[in-house]
């Protein structure tokens, strides 16, 4: 139980700085009318050029670069599209109101939706590169970037990334079936560590007066570390002299930090390797391993991070899935819309919403998602020949999965939605958010 404790801690820490950045991102292309007019002509072209030319792209076009057709049709369909929106607004609206969690939740709803496992990773990485390209976020962090760090880490996530995705894309060359597999069991254990410490987390608040009573944001929560304060972990790997050594912090501790180059590159390896297998960027691991492992100071670890996403998932997404077939770029656009307007509406209600409720929320969620990978595990091991159960009881099991998964986003959204709209004096900033008045039901005053 610590170990799962410890592992989630650290996933759920590095989720929220990278629902900072989404964050960022989000205010960045919603507050430029060039950005908006550059994601309107791309959806424009996606819904237009796609009701015109559906069937004939979907008669006439030839193999994909790579040799491999995609699974599904890469052009427009307004029931796909519709899915896509939903499935970005309820990854923001987790994002935003949450502060974390919200992307760990696309390739299974992709998944569940009928979508395979190596077009939601590859679509997934897709969205997230184009919101990195669109936010334009690099020359407002290029202070907090150490590009020694970058290099020596991007070296290994383009190597771990290009084995991961090799790996997706033999899997389902091999059998679709072993590749949609593989991927749930890795979201099963994610999920798994992740929703075990969120809920003891919650459980832990609920009982505790002092930390109930607490008013801090949920980003505030954990975020940040002393920028002084190192690991022993890492004090260890900073004395190990392998050259080339880097030196980095030279801000932040007189004479800087240094470590082994040999490190970041194992460490973009990792990041590089899960980021092409579960389709989310990469992100959520480049902070624990920074600053716990690496002993870099999480202020160049949020500047470096933002750096990398954009060529890691750039690479991932482009040379590992699109050029295979692997990206269904309408599905993508369909997401980044719906993600952009999710997170701007749940990092509003935070302001009327306490730390306690959206860490229930947060538990149930990742718990949902946890549920709904499990419970479509038996199918797939049936259609392998692991199991002997009947097709009717894992489609039964299956579809259980989904409803409690969809059900509870559902849900969410709409309580969301319901503290927005009643609370909108508030947000306005026409009267205190906790002026003795209550906030909203399931809320806290």
């Amino acid at each position: 139980m610590k170990v799962f404790r410890e592992v989630g801690r650290l996933l759920v820490m590095s989720g929220r700085a990278h629902a900072q950045w989404e964050l960022e991102v989000s205010h960045r292309i919603l507050r430029s009318r060039t950005r908006l007019m550059i994601l309107g002509a791309l959806l424009g072209m996606v819904v237009i050029g796609g009701i015109a030319f559906a069937d004939e792209i979907n008669q006439a076009l030839p193999n994909i670069i790579g040799g491999k057709e995609p699974y599904s049709p890469a052009f427009y369909s307004p029931k796909i599209f519709m899915i896509s929106i939903f499935v970005g607004l309820a990854a923001g609206l987790i994002t935003g109101c949450i502060g974390a969690g919200g992307g760990f939740v696309i390739t299974p709803a992709l998944m569940s939706a009928g979508v395979k496992g190596i077009l939601a990773v590859g679509t997934d990485l897709f969205h997230i590169f184009a919101k990195a390209i669109m936010g334009s976020v690099l020359h407002r962090k290029l202070g907090n970037i150490s590009f020694t760090l970058a290099i020596a880490f991007l070296v290994g996530s383009i190597a771990g990334s290009t084995a991961g995705g090799y790996l997706n894309r033999t899997l389902y060359e091999y059998n679709p079936t072993i590749s949609d597999a593989f991927i749930t069991i890795v979201y099963v254990v994610m999920l798994g560590f992740l929703g075990i410490y969120a809920m003891t987390d919650y459980i832990k608040s609920k009982k505790s007066v002092a930390e109930a009573s607490r008013t801090l944001e949920p980003h505030e929560e954990e975020v940040r570390v002393k920028e002084e304060a190192i690991t022993g972990l890492s004090q260890k790997l900073q004395k190990v002299n392998i050259p080339p050594m880097i030196t980095f912090d030279q801000g932040v501790t007189p004479g800087g930090r240094r470590i082994s180059a040999l490190f970041l590159v194992i460490s973009g390896m990792i990041v590089g390797l899960a980021a092409a297998i579960m389709g989310v960027g990469g992100g959520f691991l480049t902070f624990p391993i920074f600053v716990y492992v690496l002993g870099v100071s999480s202020a160049t670890t949020v500047g470096t991070d933002i750096f990398q996403i954009v060529f890691t998932a750039g690479y991932a997404s482009l040379f590992q899935y699109a050029i295979y077939g692997f990206v269904f770029f309408s599905l993508a656009l369909g997401m980044l819309l719906g993600s952009l307007l999710g997170v701007q509406v749940g990092s509003i209600v935070t302001k009327v919403v306490s730390g306690s409720v959206i860490r229930g929320f947060y538990a149930i969620t990742i718990i949902a998602g946890f549920i709904n990978r499990l419970f479509a595990l038996p199918d797939k091991m049936r259609k392998l020949g692991y199991i002997g159960l009947s097709k009717g009881t894992t489609t039964f099991i299956d579809r259980i999965g989904m409803v409690v998964f969809f059900g509870v986003i559902l849900i969410f959204a709409l309580w969301v939605f319901k503290v927005f709209f009643s609370n909108i004096s508030v947000l306005k900033g026409e009267e205190p958010p906790h002026s003795g008045k209550t906030v909203a039901k399931g809320g806290e005053a």
